[in-house]
């Protein structure tokens, strides 16, 4: 990894492109005018905000974790993929909190600091897609999940005891659904603001699922 990471990815300046939340434990969220973090906890008037893990599945199985997942953000070129796959997907219908665009978010290592306005979070890890993405949109769930060898396939995703994607043809997978993040200095985001990236000390640590 290096400094080139911070670059924009087609040329574009990296910008917010839509903001979500959602009161209750849907798959979904609201796109809504802007949203407000709020310090350690997340998403104001979001099911997910809170200084422990709020995502039901891992609050069933260990209810005291530190929530990591406070912030869901996703690169909006991930529904362009899944529109030209023939699958209908609008800002906020994966779940996430912060739609961006022109921005690497996959490729960024962990701790790496997103800077939105007054706000800033940091990134603690991906998103571990799960077969309720297939229950929105039979077969989402193999645009948002790609052999990490890039070899094309129709075998379906295998899942893990806890439903998360572990892998494809018994080899390792690239998790497309975007990143996690907590939130260390709070404000209003809304679309259209400017994201600066902020990478961490080296040496960097690649994103695994939190």
């Amino acid at each position: 990894m290096s400094s080139a990471l911070t670059e924009p990815i087609s040329g574009e300046l990296p910008v917010v492109e839509a903001v979500c939340r959602a009161q209750m434990h849907t798959f979904s969220k609201t796109v809504v005018e802007a949203i407000t973090l709020i310090e350690g906890m997340g998403v104001a008037g979001d099911a997910h905000a809170g200084t422990l893990v709020q995502h039901r599945s891992r609050k069933k199985r260990a209810p005291n974790q530190v929530n990591l997942r406070q912030v869901h953000l996703i690169h909006a070129e991930l529904l362009d993929e899944a529109r030209a796959a023939g699958h209908e997907v609008a800002p906020g219908d994966l779940g996430e909190n912060v739609l961006t665009r022109g921005l690497d978010l996959l490729g960024l290592p962990t701790d790496t600091r997103l800077v939105i306005g007054e706000t800033s979070v940091r990134i603690t890890g991906l998103r571990n897609p799960c077969r309720q993405i297939d229950d929105f949109s039979p077969g989402l769930l193999k645009v948002v999940v790609a052999r990490e060898d890039g070899v094309r396939t129709g075998s379906d995703v295998t899942l893990g005891a806890t439903g998360g994607s572990e892998s494809i043809d018994g080899v390792g997978i690239v998790r497309k659904s975007g990143v996690m993040a907590v939130v260390e200095q709070g404000g209003r985001i809304e679309a259209g603001m400017a994201i600066r990236v902020v990478l961490p000390r080296e040496p960097f640590r690649s994103l695994e699922p939190v």
